[in-house]
């Protein structure tokens, strides 16, 4: 597996992966220079349109100090096609037999999403030891994280849900939390209103 990617990228970033939401494909590169230029190189572009795709393309050929992942993937067809447009990371909400298995195929970085002890050790019987914990806030937060430590003690975990501006510091200073994911980096009115400064700001504060 290449969990061992996440240690080396996590030296060269920012432990923040933001989780960004492309309305319009011309936003992606400036965009990601904003959050590259703040100093945030992991970035999980989501599914959750119709242009996440293109938008990976784009960022991978135009800004290559990023580190760019695809984000709320819930098929393995959607991985495959996520990993030819250029992905070197990614995450889903949830976990799947068919999910894993592609993954685990595939061998590059993925973070299974988990929200129980039931879901953390299949993910962990899959060879993944890093993984994505959602949604955060209502699967119980840093309470929640702080009781997997016990019995999980060698999984790592990017909570993602709820989670902003003022309590990602407390979920990173958890020591089975290597990252934290959110959408408080990238607002969708400062995307719309291509106010790339506002966001690099952000980034800088993060």
């Amino acid at each position: 597996m290449a969990d061992h990617m996440w240690d080396l990228w996590m030296e060269r970033a920012k432990p923040l992966v933001p989780v960004i939401v492309i309305q319009d494909p011309e936003e992606a590169v400036p965009l990601a220079k904003a959050l590259v230029d703040g100093g945030v190189r992991m970035l999980e572009v989501t599914l959750r349109t119709e242009h996440g795709l293109t938008a990976i393309e784009l960022i991978k050929q135009e800004v290559p100090e990023a580190i760019v992942g695809v984000g709320t993937v819930t098929s393995a067809q959607q991985m495959e096609d996520a990993l030819k447009k250029g992905a070197e990371f990614v995450v889903s909400p949830g976990s799947s037999e068919s999910l894993l298995g592609f993954a685990a195929e595939w061998g590059g970085p993925y973070l299974p999403g988990v929200a129980t002890p039931g879901e953390v050790m299949r993910a962990r019987e899959a060879g993944f030891l890093y993984q994505k914990f959602f949604p955060a806030g209502a699967a119980g937060g840093i309470p929640m994280l702080k009781a997997l430590a016990g019995p999980f003690g060698d999984v790592k975990f990017c909570p993602t849900g709820g989670i902003g501006q003022g309590n990602y510091q407390d979920y990173l200073a958890l020591n089975n939390v290597f990252a934290v994911g959110g959408s408080w980096l990238t607002p969708g009115d400062l995307q719309s209103a291509r106010n790339w400064q506002a966001i690099t700001s952000l980034a800088i504060a993060g």
